[in-house]
């Protein structure tokens, strides 16, 4: 009799702890978010969700993966000096920031580290899209809030926080399309391997320049969005490939435009990202062949990210995916002062604001901060 009430004990506390999992994520409502404006649904059908609530304030973790290339330094430099506005830190115990390399392991490993120590949220620049199964799954159970942005989780169970990447990479094809009528030779540069955005971007650019009717001989290099890797990667195609008729890079872009220089390649039109060396090579030389459209994400999305992760904790609906505007000019439109700054670093990210967020930096806050992990 004794055994028996035990054993009955033992499994009404398991389907108790059971039932806690099953219901740790947060509860599907209607719309709208709490700040429409801000955290949009991806589309009509994009789930809303509502945690409950947790009194403040709150340890939150970014755990990003890549760091070496220009927007990834600054992307950690913008999510520390969001952290440290006063509105945000108020409401923050500790904020800690963790950057893993290309290893996918390595990363999932932070994020469990993250939520073994007791993190309220998580927020995560994926190196792979599907790799994380067990790591979210871990993370809904344990009640910890999981935002990815940039690049993103393939998963329901999680926050995304992104722009329509695809769409930039169509934007950049329709760019060449229009502006290499007889179609042609063309060099694109791609991000990272096995990225959301790198394949994303490269699929959208495709789909454009495949649909136009028009010949394209594409040549692929990997310049890892990055200045100094996409100037060789670009110098090498041009000595082994050139010349183009068009080019199209993810980033790094600067150092593509310094390549063809170097090389002394025609100037050819060019759809490129929003770095603000390369909106100071689209000015000076667009008389000269180089026609620019100019678009991206800023990485002031990780403050989007980290924003819609207190959110979600103080009990707010937000969408299950965030959609977040791009920041486009296209030539002849590049104005220095607004679109450009002949003064700032070549290296810097223009565009790097989203004011339906409340959410704009200046470049000394930015490059006050620093890029390694605390």
């Amino acid at each position: 009799m004794i055994k028996s009430f035990v054993g009955g004990v033992i499994a009404a506390t398991a389907f108790v702890m059971l039932s806690s999992s099953a219901i740790a994520g947060p509860e599907i409502v209607k719309g709208p978010s709490a700040e429409p404006d801000c955290f949009a649904p991806w589309a009509a059908d994009t789930q809303f969700f509502k945690y409950p609530k947790k009194e403040g304030p709150y340890r939150i973790a970014l755990a990003n993966g890549y760091i070496a290339n220009t927007w990834r330094i600054q992307m950690i430099q913008t999510a520390k000096a969001y952290a440290a506005q006063p509105d945000v830190a108020k409401k923050l115990k500790e904020f800690k920031v963790v950057s893993t390399g290309e290893d996918v392991p390595a990363q999932i490993s932070a994020i469990n580290n993250f939520i073994d120590s007791g993190f309220d949220a998580i927020v995560v620049n994926a190196q792979n899209p599907t790799a994380f199964g067990p790591v979210i799954k871990r993370a809904k159970e344990a009640g910890v809030i999981l935002v990815a942005f940039d690049n993103i989780l393939d998963t329901k169970d999680a926050i995304n926080v992104n722009v329509d990447q695809k769409g930039l990479g169509e934007l950049w094809g329709k760019w060449l399309v229009s502006h290499v009528p007889n179609g042609g030779k063309v060099l694109e540069v791609r991000g990272v391997a096995g990225t959301s955005v790198d394949t994303d971007r490269h699929n959208g650019i495709h789909e454009v320049l495949d649909a136009s009717g028009k010949k394209w001989n594409v040549t692929e290099v990997v310049g890892k969005w990055d200045d100094g890797v996409a100037q060789k990667a670009t110098a090498d195609a041009i000595a082994t490939s050139g010349p183009f008729d068009g080019i199209t890079g993810q980033g790094g872009d600067t150092g593509i435009v310094q390549a063809m220089i170097d090389a002394k390649h025609p100037f050819v039109p060019f759809g490129g990202e929003t770095e603000n060396g390369f909106r100071k090579f689209c000015a000076a030389h667009a008389a000269d062949g180089l026609k620019c459209s100019s678009a991206g994400t800023g990485p002031a999305q990780v403050a989007v990210a980290i924003k819609t992760a207190i959110a979600a904790l103080e009990g707010n609906v937000v969408p299950q995916s965030v959609k977040l505007p791009l920041a486009i000019v296209e030539d002849p439109n590049f104005k220095a002062g607004q679109d450009f700054f002949p003064d700032q670093s070549d290296n810097f990210f223009v565009g790097n604001s989203f004011p339906t967020c409340g959410i704009n930096f200046t470049a000394q806050e930015i490059m006050g901060q620093t890029k390694e992990n605390k």
